[in-house]
Parts: C-alpha cells; sequence; structure tokens
C-alpha cells in the first residue's frame, strides 16, 4: 500500500465513531499490535526513550526520525509519529522537524506546548507553532495531533485546556488531545466545545473504551502504558529468577503462534 493510501486511510479512521491506537516502542511491538488487529499505531516518545536506556524528553531529532521510519516501514498500518515539542524553538524549526518525519513514511504527527525548560508555552506561542506543523502536514496529507499539557504537568485548568485546544484547532490541527484528563464530564466537554476529532489517554482509572466511544472521542491511545507493562513483566520474571529460581513467567509469555503471526509477515 502507498504511502499516500495509508494517509488516506488513517484521516479517514477520524471521520466517525471511535478507535484504538495503541502505542508501540519498537518494530517487534509495532508488528504485534498489527498481528492483533488495530487499526492504527503510534510511536511513543517514552517508550522510545526506554529502548535506549533513557528517560523520556532525552531523545534526539535525528533519533526519533529514524525510529519513526522504522515503524512506518515494517508495518502496513497507518503510524501516528509523537514528536513531542517538535525538538525546535521556532515556528520555522517545527515545520522542518514535520517536513523530516513526513520523510519517513508516517501517517500522522503530533506536537505539544509543553517546554521542558520554561513550563507551558503562552496560548499564542503554541498555536503559532501548531499553525506551522499544521501547514507542513497538510502538504503531505499528515494528521496533526496537538496537544494541551496542562492536566499531565498537574495543572488542572479545564477551561485553559478548551481554550488552547480550540485555538490549536483553529490553528489546523486535525486532532486535539489533553494527555491524563480522567474525568469522562470534562472529556465530554472537550468533545462539545472544541468541534472535532479528540484522542483521549487510556488510564487505569480512567473510562473505559466503551464509555470513551459514548461520549463522542474520536480516538483512544495508550502512551507509554504498554512499553511499561511489558518492562514490568521483564522485571517481574527477572526478580522471579533471583528471588526462588522459577520461572513461571513463561506462563505468560507470548506464544509461539502469536509470535509467528506478528513476526512471520
Amino acid at each position: 500500500m502507498s504511502v499516500t493510501s495509508i494517509r488516506a486511510r488513517f484521516a479517514e479512521l477520524h471521520e466517525g465513531g471511535c478507535f484504538v491506537m495503541p502505542n508501540a516502542w519498537d518494530v517487534g511491538s509495532a508488528r504485534i499490535l498489527e498481528s492483533l488487529g488495530f487499526q492504527a499505531i503510534a510511536t511513543t516518545s517514552s517508550g522510545h526513550a526506554a529502548t535506549l536506556g533513557r528517560m523520556d524528553q532525552r531523545v534526539t531529532l535525528d533519533e526519533l526520525v529514524g525510529h519513526a521510519r522504522s515503524l512506518a516501514s515494517a508495518v502496513d498500518l497507518p503510524v501516528s509519529v509523537d514528536a513531542e515539542r517538535c525538538f525546535a524553538d521556532t515556528p520555522d524549526g517545527v515545520a522542518e522537524t514535520v517536513e523530516q518525519i513526513a520523510e519517513t513514511g508516517a501517517a500522522g504527527v503530533s506536537i505539544e506546548d509543553y517546554d521542558p525548560v520554561t513550563g507551558i508555552d503562552p496560548i499564542g506561542v503554541a498555536a503559532e507553532r501548531v499553525a506551522a506543523a499544521a501547514e507542513v502536514a497538510r502538504s503531505h496529507g499528515l494528521t496533526l495531533t496537538a496537544r494541551a499539557e496542562n492536566h499531565l504537568y498537574g495543572i488542572d485548568a479545564p477551561d485553559d485546556t478548551i481554550a488552547r485546544l480550540t485555538a490549536y484547532r483553529e490553528a489546523g490541527a486535525h486532532v486535539v488531545y489533553a494527555p491524563w484528563l480522567v474525568e469522562i464530564d470534562q472529556i465530554g466537554r472537550l468533545v462539545d466545545k472544541t468541534g472535532g476529532p479528540i484522542n483521549v489517554l487510556a488510564r487505569v482509572d480512567g473510562p473505559s473504551v466503551a464509555e470513551l466511544a459514548a461520549a463522542g472521542v474520536r480516538r483512544i491511545s495508550t502512551g507509554g502504558a504498554l512499553a511499561f507493562a511489558a518492562y514490568g513483566a521483564l522485571a517481574a520474571a527477572g526478580r522471579e529468577l533471583l528471588a526462588s529460581g522459577t520461572s513461571t513467567y513463561l506462563g505468560r509469555a507470548l506464544s509461539v503462534d502469536d509470535r509467528r503471526a506478528a513476526f512471520d509477515g
């Protein structure tokens, strides 16, 4: 399938209904998620960083671009790239980053309004950056997701979040996203007020997929959760080996049939 048709397919997924877009952290996880029947996947900045033995926000642009290219070429699904802050302080720099991501064959890209040095960007600055990303995304048929990071960083400001996501939609974002938002009433209000496709992060204490779909959410992603669930299973297996010398963890391992389904294609 051509890159153009994959991008069109991804855009179509956002036209109605609700779908789950899990976040893969390497080629193997991407192939497994594809074999399970998901319609699209995303990368995860924290999960990718973990594969390099680092914390989130410590990956370079070159590393991200290579990672995005490897995942996009490994599956026949649309891949949306978690590009953090787009590795740039200026709108021109944001545009250059989105151009590089477009060249990987990805179907989507995200941009967030959090600067690790200064905190949440002023809304006008953030909207200008979204507009720069949107212009490039449109030229390549990429689906752009714009993120308001308030809740992820402990800022409980639903009105500001709505204002931001509305501004980002007006600046050209196709999808808007407020990670870490968990209250179904607040999520429903975002859907009503922003007037476009909403992505919600799945959380252990959050609404179910069915509840989010009923609230009008278009897309649900997992962030780094699947990566750290997998790393958690590894740590538990290692502790078992050290503590008791047993290997009951093998009963929970990926089956040979599942490995063949994911890796023989």
